[in-house]
């Protein structure tokens, strides 16, 4: 087996180990609350949006309710959210498509979906995986730094990074391999101070190389 595959092997192995329990961090009982969380996650924390969705999904619980929902009021429920104006409108023309093109469910297929106001490939990837089982990589901020840092991409570019993860993860393991990815950029290796003394994948890693040619030096 050629050298880059058993490092890319040996890297997924030790996420698997890390983190057996990685899963989605989003709320929800069906596809549509996924979409709407994931939707507000842009820009805002799992854990803030995990706040919002109850009361705003009791109020909405359906495409067809916030389809004719009035802007003011999802802005008022959402408004601890990065960008709430512009997100309060995407989920109302979301929701509006979803009941004029697919009679109020959400679609399985990226194609439909990155059609869908405010829903782009992360997004729509985020759907596809979790609620639908669909083997897809969504690239968010931790994803992007986190496999460009240890190896298994080198983009800056979102889309090309997972073309690229695509390529190396065997395609059982997209979904999963992208919760690893997530939890290891909340919990070790952070956008601002890595934890990289304590990473067990620092010898594979780009910034833990770095840092660790820092302490040498230093000392």
């Amino acid at each position: 087996m050629p050298r880059f595959k058993l490092e890319v092997n040996e890297i997924l192995d030790e996420l698997a180990r890390l983190y057996p329990d990685a899963k989605c961090a989003l709320l929800h009982t069906n596809p549509f609350e996924l979409l709407i969380a994931t939707m507000l996650s842009a820009q805002s924390t799992d854990k803030m949006v995990n706040t919002l969705t109850p009361a705003l999904f009791q109020r909405y619980p359906h495409a067809k309710e916030l389809a004719l929902a009035d802007v003011e009021e999802v802005e008022r429920l959402i408004a601890k959210c990065g960008l709430y104006k512009t997100k309060a409108k995407n989920l109302i023309a979301t929701s509006q498509q979803l009941v004029d093109q697919y009679s109020g469910e959400v679609p399985a297929f990226l194609e439909a979906l990155v059609t869908l106001p405010g829903v782009g490939r992360k997004t729509a990837n985020v759907v596809l995986s979790n609620a639908f089982a669909v083997p897809a990589i969504a690239v968010d901020t931790h994803v992007q730094r986190v496999s460009n840092r240890i190896g298994l991409a080198k983009s800056d570019d979102v889309y090309e990074t997972e073309q690229q993860l695509m390529r190396k993860i065997p395609k059982k393991l997209w979904s999963t391999a992208h919760h690893w990815l997530i939890y290891h950029g909340r919990m070790v290796c952070t956008a601002r101070s890595p934890k990289c003394t304590v990473c067990s994948l620092q010898s594979r890693c780009r910034q833990g190389q770095q840092s660790n040619k820092s302490l040498i030096v230093t000392n």
